[in-house]
C-alpha cells in the first residue's frame, strides 16, 4: 500500500498559481498511490484567498477517476450573502472503503490568538494482504500552542479508542441496521501537518505509549522507523520563508505497531513548488 501525504495550500505554488492538477501530478510523480492525503483543501473562496481556489474537491474528483474522495471540512460555514465556505482535509483512495469518520479536534479558548477549527477524517480501506486499515489525516493548529497540544492528545486518544474496540468489539450484528458490525483494526496510519517539529513536546504525546489490553502500543514515527535518529528531510519552508528563516519538518507519517514493521520505504519531494509543503510518501509491504 502506497500513501502520499501533502498540505497542499489550497493547490496554491510559490508562483501564485492554483491548481488541483499540478498537485494530483506532483503526488503521482512522487508515488504510485492507493491512498492520497491533502490538506488545505478549499471550496466557496473564490473571493477571498489568492488563487481563486474554486471548488477543490469537485476538480480534484475529476482528476482522480476511479477512486473515492471523501473531504472532512474542518470550517464549514456560510458567507453573509449565503454563499457556503469549506476548507479541510481530503482523502482519496482507489481502495475497497470500509468506513468513513470526520472527527473535530479540540478547539480550547486561547485569547487573542488567531486560530481556525481543526479535523481528523479517518477512512478505513481493504489494504492487500494487510486487510482493514484506519488512514488518519489531520492538520493541527498554527499560532496556537495550547490548541494544537490539545489536538495531539486527542490524535492519540482515537488511536488508543480504536484500538480498544478492536481488542474488545461490540456485539456481532448483521441486520443491516446502523448497529450493522463494523471493521475495528488497531492499523492506522497517521498522517498530515502537524505543525510541529520532532523536538515538540506534541510530537512525544502523539508517540506516547498507552495500554492496549494486552501490552503496550503506541504511533511511531515512520521516518524514524526507516532512518532511525537521522534528521528528518525539510517540509516546510524549504523555499518559502514567509512563516519563518530556517526549513523545519512538520510533515509526518506515524503507524501503528503492527505497521512499522512492514514498512518498505519512506520518501519527500524536496525540489517541487507547487504548494509551500512539501509531499511525504510511504509505502507499505
Amino acid at each position: 500500500m502506497r500513501i502520499v501525504t501533502w498540505n497542499t495550500q489550497w493547490c496554491c505554488g510559490l508562483d501564485g498559481t492554483v491548481s488541483p492538477r499540478r498537485i494530483v501530478e506532483g503526488a503521482r510523480a512522487l508515488a504510485d498511490f492507493d491512498v492520497l492525503c491533502l490538506q488545505e483543501i478549499a471550496q466557496g473562496y473564490d473571493d477571498t484567498m489568492p488563487g481563486r481556489p474554486g471548488d477543490q474537491p469537485a476538480e480534484l474528483a475529476a482528476l482522480l477517476p476511479g477512486h473515492s474522495l471523501f473531504f472532512g471540512a474542518a470550517v464549514d460555514e456560510f458567507t453573509p450573502g449565503g454563499r457556503r465556505q469549506r476548507f479541510g482535509n481530503l482523502i482519496a483512495t482507489r481502495l475497497p472503503v470500509r468506513r468513513v469518520e470526520h472527527h473535530p479536534l479540540p478547539w480550547p479558548a486561547d485569547a487573542g490568538v488567531r486560530s481556525m477549527p481543526r479535523m481528523c477524517t479517518v477512512v478505513t480501506v481493504d489494504a492487500p494482504g494487510l486487510g482493514p486499515v484506519r488512514v488518519m489525516t489531520t492538520h493541527l493548529e498554527y499560532y496556537s500552542p495550547v490548541q494544537r497540544m490539545a489536538q495531539a492528545r486527542a490524535l492519540r486518544a482515537l488511536h488508543q479508542s480504536a484500538c480498544a474496540l478492536a481488542a474488545a468489539p461490540p456485539a456481532a450484528d448483521e441486520d443491516g441496521s446502523p448497529f450493522r458490525a463494523k471493521p475495528h483494526t488497531p492499523h492506522a496510519v497517521l498522517c498530515g501537518d502537524f505543525n510541529l517539529g520532532a523536538s515538540e513536546p506534541e510530537y512525544e504525546v502523539i508517540r506516547q505509549p498507552f495500554d492496549a489490553g494486552a501490552g503496550e502500543a503506541r504511533l511511531h514515527d515512520a521516518w524514524r522507523v526507516m532512518h532511525g535518529e537521522a534528521p528528518h528531510p525539510p517540509t516546510f519552508r524549504l523555499f518559502d520563508r514567509t512563516y519563518g528563516p530556517d526549513p523545519v519538518a512538520c510533515d509526518f507519517v506515524f503507524l501503528s505497531d503492527g505497521l512499522a514493521p512492514r514498512l518498505k520505504s519512506i520518501a519527500v519531494d524536496t525540489a517541487t513548488r507547487v504548494s509551500d509543503h512539501q509531499p511525504v510518501a510511504i509505502e507499505l509491504a
